[in-house]
């Protein structure tokens, strides 16, 4: 019985010390937030689908490549009818200036009370700031994809090939047109 005992203290354990209970996965209720943005005003989610790719912190190498790929390469994901944003927990003025220097010209959301992060589960709490994961919620607010692994690099080219794989529609080809010639 003994043995016994130390078995089940060490399940529980295991449990205790191993994933987070609370960590969102794919079919789960997306949060909902009000967080400021960069384009002024602010953004919770809405009726279409969204991307959020958390990123750790502006003006650090990782994520201006992250960026860069978002912006050079960011009418990949315009083709789909999703907002998508790059979400940090700097203050409002920092992702201003990121974004100004960068030419981003989609909106980046910031959450300095952290809150958002730690509902979402990307907070390093030993390093303070959101881990790099993109979360793709659909229109009626269920997450519909989640990754983990993102490479800066290709963010933005990744974040197309998920949309097109989670059969996210196309912008119609007239309003896309519409929207280049502004």
């Amino acid at each position: 019985m003994k043995h016994g005992r130390f078995a089940l203290l060490g399940v529980l354990l295991g449990f205790a010390l191993g994933a987070n209970a609370g960590e969102l996965k794919v079919g789960d209720k997306a949060p909902d937030f009000n967080l400021e943005s960069t384009h002024g005003g602010t953004y919770q989610l809405g009726d279409k689908p969204v991307v959020l790719a958390w990123f750790p912190k502006a003006y650090t190498q990782g994520c201006t490549v992250e960026c860069q790929s978002l912006v050079e390469k960011g009418h990949l994901i315009e083709a789909f009818d999703v907002d998508y944003f790059m979400v940090s927990c700097d203050p409002i003025e920092d992702n201003k200036g990121f974004a100004a220097k960068h030419h981003a010209e989609f909106p980046m959301l910031s959450d300095p009370t952290k809150e958002v992060a730690k509902a979402y589960g990307v907070l390093n709490e030993g390093w303070g700031v959101p881990n790099r994961h993109n979360f793709y919620i659909g229109a009626d607010g269920i997450i519909l994809a989640i990754d983990r692994k993102v490479n800066v690099a290709t963010a933005a080219e990744d974040i197309a090939a998920r949309l097109a794989e989670l059969q996210i529609p196309k912008v119609a080809k007239e309003a896309a047109e519409t929207a280049s010639d502004t």
